[in-house]
Parts: C-alpha cells; sequence; structure tokens
C-alpha cells in the first residue's frame, strides 16, 4: 500500500483552529444557550456612554465657551460640515460634436489661455475620457448586432 502523504512531508505549525476537545456531532456543553438577559460587554459599554453622553456634550460645550480651541473645534466640526470646494463655471469655445482630439485640444488651450483653472480642466478632459469610452462601447455593440443580423 502507498502513502498518501510523502515521507519528507512536514506537518503543518499552525494550531488546529477552535477547541481541540470539540469534535463534529457532539453533543453541546451548553443545550440551553446563553441564559436570557445577559448582554456582551460591549453593549454595556455602549449603554454607558449614551447615559453619560448628554453630560459629556454639556461639559464640551462649557470648555468650548470657556475659550478652549480644541473643545469648540470638536463641537463646530460635529454640528457644522466642513464646507466642500466648489468650482466656478468656465466659459470656453468648445464644440461638443467635434472629434475627441479636438475637444481635449480646446480644454487644454483653455487652461492656457487662463479661462480654465488646471483641476477643472483635468475634471473635464477626464469626463470627455469616459464619454469617448462609452461611445467605444456603444459602437461594439452596434457591430455585433449588425453581425448578429447577418447570420
Amino acid at each position: 500500500m502507498t502513502d498518501l502523504v510523502p515521507s519528507n512531508a512536514q506537518p503543518d505549525p499552525s494550531p488546529p483552529k477552535g477547541n481541540p476537545k470539540w469534535h463534529k456531532g457532539m453533543k453541546s456543553p451548553n443545550p440551553a444557550g446563553r441564559p436570557k438577559g445577559i448582554g456582551d460587554k460591549r453593549s454595556k459599554l455602549a449603554q454607558r456612554m449614551l447615559e453619560d453622553a448628554g453630560g459629556i456634550v454639556d461639559r464640551m460645550i462649557a470648555q468650548a465657551l470657556e475659550g478652549d480651541p480644541q473643545a469648540a473645534q470638536l463641537i463646530l466640526s460635529r454640528v457644522m460640515p466642513s464646507l466642500r470646494a466648489q468650482a466656478e463655471k468656465v466659459e470656453f469655445d468648445f464644440d461638443a460634436k467635434g472629434s475627441v482630439t479636438e475637444q481635449a485640444e480646446a480644454v487644454l488651450q483653455a487652461i492656457a489661455d487662463g479661462k480654465v483653472a488646471p483641476d477643472v480642466g483635468r475634471q473635464i478632459l477626464e469626463g470627455i475620457s469616459t464619454l469617448y469610452g462609452i461611445k467605444q462601447i456603444a459602437e461594439l455593440e452596434a457591430r455585433l448586432q449588425a453581425l448578429g443580423e447577418k447570420q
């Protein structure tokens, strides 16, 4: 009879998963399960934090009113979200019906002329690129459909 495991094979150094005393089909050591009403430590801690939250907020507001800049920053960051940068509207010569190359050249020229900020120009170029990819997929689908109809 041949061995299924080569003689030079090393045993797995990692310990077995779970409790090694348990085996498949074994009767449960706790057939009734966890008793009702016993919560885990995380839920007890969360409950305590919720009970104390009002006092903590009151204390932070008091510290902020006394001039503590860290407390004020924390309170304001929770109450008022940070403002996002918004790009301004731009106007420049752009032919939406032109080729992708012509559109990209128009955007680059607008950046060079100072009509469009470089970061806004990058966003416009990314939009042109995405639209071109969508057009390519649509053309490919049309070609496949035409081939299917010929057969």
